[in-house]
């Protein structure tokens, strides 16, 4: 397993991903489970996440683990195909840099072609908010692109422990408030 999460600062958080090819390569198969690993320790430890790029443990690789309080799955090669012209904004957070909050607008909904860990192409149709919002962050991650990017405002970026102090009076300037998914 790959030790600990890529932090805001790490220059590998800022390279592009390579598309995956041979499904069955040793290789790409402990990628995805050291992926899975590191999403499944990290809710272990905090309580909370829903997904984890390959890039934030160091595999420059286009895989994304998720977690909807179901169980651990991975999608492969996402490519967004669709996104709904209605958006929304939120205060978006990430493991890689665990102290901060930004806000963000986001596509209300997309839809997602990936394949899976067998190289099945597959398409999530007009995703709800919430995985609407973590896929396009995680997606981002693949491509080099941070939530801190995607500030609406140089003052849109706050201490987390500022967030959790004054909750409602910045939820009150988001359209939406993502719940984060527990065991």
């Amino acid at each position: 397993m790959l030790s600990g999460v890529l932090i805001l600062g790490n220059p590998i958080l800022r390279e592009t991903c390579e598309t995956v090819h041979g499904f069955q390569n040793e290789e790409i198969i402990q990628n995805i489970m050291d992926l899975k690993q590191a999403l499944n320790d990290f809710r272990k430890e905090h309580g909370f996440g829903r997904g984890i790029a390959a890039i934030q443990i160091g595999i420059k690789r286009r895989i994304i683990a998720l977690n909807l309080g179901k169980e651990t799955s991975v999608i492969i090669n996402p490519n967004i195909v669709w996104r709904s012209q209605e958006s929304f904004t939120l205060w978006d957070d990430c493991m890689s840099f665990p102290d901060l909050v930004v806000k963000v607008k986001r596509s209300s909904s997309i839809s997602v072609e990936y394949q899976d860990d067998q190289g099945i192409r597959h398409v999530m149709e007009k995703l709800g908010r919430a995985e609407s919002e973590l896929l396009q962050h995680e997606i981002d991650h693949l491509d080099g692109i941070l939530a801190i990017d995607r500030a609406m405002d140089f003052k849109d970026i706050i201490y987390k422990s500022e967030y959790n102090k004054h909750h409602k009076f910045y939820n009150d300037q988001v359209d939406c408030s993502i719940i984060p998914t527990a065991d």
